[in-house]
């Protein structure tokens, strides 16, 4: 696999080549089983193949199972200079709840000796788990707020279809994800890490001034982006791009000198789309000068037209960023809702 996941960054040097390369992220499964030595030659081949920015970000996602101080060391010798924690809770309650690998006394200590080897650490935490009552919610949140960790990625809990949790539900040895539930945890996380001096930049993203997400950042501004590996996902020039899900496959494709992958050109409608529900979801906003010079006056139009409803019922506003620039941004009342108005918003 290693070797295919190189041969493929070659292979494909010429999809970035008038890019300078600012993030790399490893993740999308357990990269941190990988030891330092196969991260720098990773590494090392992305830096012969592509223009690398002189102190490029470089996270990586870990399970705290995983990260024993061992592990930590290694990590903290290589060039990886984020580190990006599943802690999802620190209740063994709800780690056992969401099937999860790791129990609340290990989350606590990758957390620990994270911030002894790191000096940029972004943890994920759930919300909305039926049983979690709000002061549970509020200690989970006050053990990461107090822990000094500089960035909280937080989502609502979601129960995808045939999963183990789902069928639970369905039998009734569970309670369903309530949508209250979830409000009030999200009111809560809201609020709690302002005290705290974190800047909600993205719906579900929280970091210090200096800490958001450089790679993540890129998504939400449209930037082009390359993924490398099976299941691995790519953007480049309006055209999106996805390699095969099945490992065995992918490295013999890959052997053949063969890029396993499907793509489509993303239609203006699209792009439009992609625009509004990444734009509405950031502190940023959509400016309606650029929606303007990407896709045209009728599109700004109807996006006003269709934005009104909204701005009446004070879930959306318009503002003045700059004399130049006027965004349309989500209301505090609107940051809950926000998936589903910007679907309302939407080109057809």
């Amino acid at each position: 696999m290693l070797q295919s996941l190189v041969k493929e960054i070659g292979l494909r040097k010429e999809e970035l080549r008038h890019e300078v390369i600012e993030t790399i992220y490893f993740g999308g499964g357990t990269p941190s089983v990988l030891s330092a030595q196969e991260l720098q030659e990773i590494i090392d081949a992305i830096q012969q193949n592509y223009l690398v920015s002189k102190n490029p970000e470089i996270s990586l996602e870990a399970n705290p199972d995983d990260l024993t101080e061992k592990k930590m060391i290694e990590l903290s010798r290589s060039p990886v200079n984020r580190l990006s924690i599943g802690i999802q809770s620190f209740f063994d309650e709800d780690l056992i709840f969401m099937n999860r690998a790791h129990n609340a006394k290990e989350a606590k200590k990758s957390l620990t000796l994270a911030k002894q080897y790191f000096d940029n650490i972004t943890i994920d935490m759930i919300y909305g788990i039926p049983n979690m009552t709000n002061d549970r919610w509020k200690e989970n949140l006050k053990f990461a707020l107090d822990s000094g960790v500089q960035h909280i990625s937080s989502y609502a809990l979601t129960v995808e279809p045939k999963t183990a949790l789902d069928r639970f539900i369905r039998q009734g040895k569970y309670p369903d994800v309530s949508e209250e539930v979830a409000l009030a945890h999200f009111s809560i996380l809201v609020s709690e890490t302002e005290k705290y001096g974190y800047v909600q930049y993205e719906i579900s993203n929280f970091g210090k001034p200096t800490f958001y997400s450089k790679h993540n950042t890129s998504y939400w501004l449209g930037k082009p982006y390359l993924g490398i590996g099976p299941s691995a996902h790519s953007f480049i020039d309006n055209v999106r791009s996805w390699n095969v899900a099945n490992n065995p496959k992918y490295i013999k494709a890959i052997q053949l000198e063969k890029l396993p992958k499907e793509s489509e050109m993303l239609s203006k409608e699209d792009r439009f789309n992609e625009c509004i529900m990444t734009g509405l979801r950031t502190i940023w906003g959509v400016s309606l000068e650029k929606v303007e010079q990407n896709f045209g006056q009728t599109f700004k139009d109807q996006l006003l037209k269709n934005a009104q409803h909204f701005v009446d019922q004070k879930l959306l506003v318009i503002s003045k960023k700059d004399e130049k620039t006027t965004v349309l941004k989500a209301s505090e009342k609107g940051k809950f809702l926000i998936d589903g108005i910007a679907s309302d918003l939407f080109m057809i």
